[in-house]
């Protein structure tokens, strides 16, 4: 496969990724898969570096974590920001063989998949290679993304819908895999398969901070990206971008959308 064409790419992503990740919450999500210290661990995806290093904290003493990711750019900013001593990051396509970079006792992606609506399950197929026998295989992602509101008008739920639409159809992405990650484990006879699932992106009254910025580069990347024409409005995506501005902002408003982990553990042959 060539490599993975990124939906949200720019310059701003890293900070992105850095702002909207919670310490707390991806520890509390990475014990529960049952990370443990002397661990080695993959982090599949690793983007800005900030989930690998918290990964790596939770394998100490003696544990190694290696950051893997398409993207040079984010890589840098990785080493730059998140390293610490047996923590390396690695230039690798995850849709392409992994086999040389040796077997892993916890194997993580979080927030991946929906990015490759049509490839999701022979890429978590791929990734299962590298998971020892009886080592863990931890998905992590979002259903109806970016899809339960309350509190917007008609007009602009029909525009987002409408967008996300076009980002399925022409850009691979998928709103829905969160529901999907169950199965794969299924599919691939890991054992001891364990879901959660909680809310993410809660957003209820005022906006500000991680999540405005969180937002706001949603909105110029992948809505204005994303092919749609926005006839709803007189000025076309100007319109919209005007108004999900000023109806975000409103602390009537709410909003989450589901995520959805799931863990498994790799059988041995």
């Amino acid at each position: 496969m060539p490599d993975p064409e990124y939906l949200m790419e720019s310059d701003a992503e890293a900070l992105r990724l850095d702002l909207k990740t919670d310490a707390k919450t991806l520890e509390e999500q990475a014990v529960w898969a049952g990370i443990r210290p002397g661990m080695r661990v993959a982090d599949i995806g690793c983007g800005s570096g900030k989930t690998t290093f918290h990964l790596h904290k939770l394998t100490q003493p003696n544990g190694r974590t290696m950051g893997i990711d398409s993207s040079a750019q984010r890589l840098d900013y990785a080493s730059r920001h998140y390293s610490a001593d047996g923590l390396e990051y690695v230039n690798r396509n995850f849709c392409e063989p992994l086999n040389d970079l040796g077997s892993f006792d916890f194997v993580w992606m979080r927030f991946i998949l929906e990015y490759f609506r049509s490839q999701s399950f022979d890429i978590v197929k791929n990734v299962s290679t590298i998971v020892k026998p009886g080592g863990i295989l931890c998905l992590i992602d979002l259903d109806c993304n970016c899809m339960r509101h309350f509190g917007l008008g008609e007009r602009l739920e029909k525009a987002i819908a409408g967008a996300m639409t076009m980002l399925e159809n022409n850009a691979n992405f998928d709103p829905y895999v969160g529901v999907k990650l169950y199965s794969y484990l299924y599919d691939l006879n890991f054992k001891a398969i364990d879901v959660r699932i909680s809310p993410h992106n809660l957003t209820f009254g005022n906006l500000k901070g991680a999540a405005a910025f969180n937002w706001a580069h949603k909105l110029e990347f992948a809505a204005k990206n994303s092919g749609y024409a926005f006839d709803e409005y007189r000025d076309g995506f100007e319109g919209f971008s005007e108004e999900f501005r000023r109806e975000f902002a409103d602390p009537r408003r709410f909003h989450y959308s589901p995520l959805i982990a799931c863990r498994g553990e790799k059988p041995s042959p």
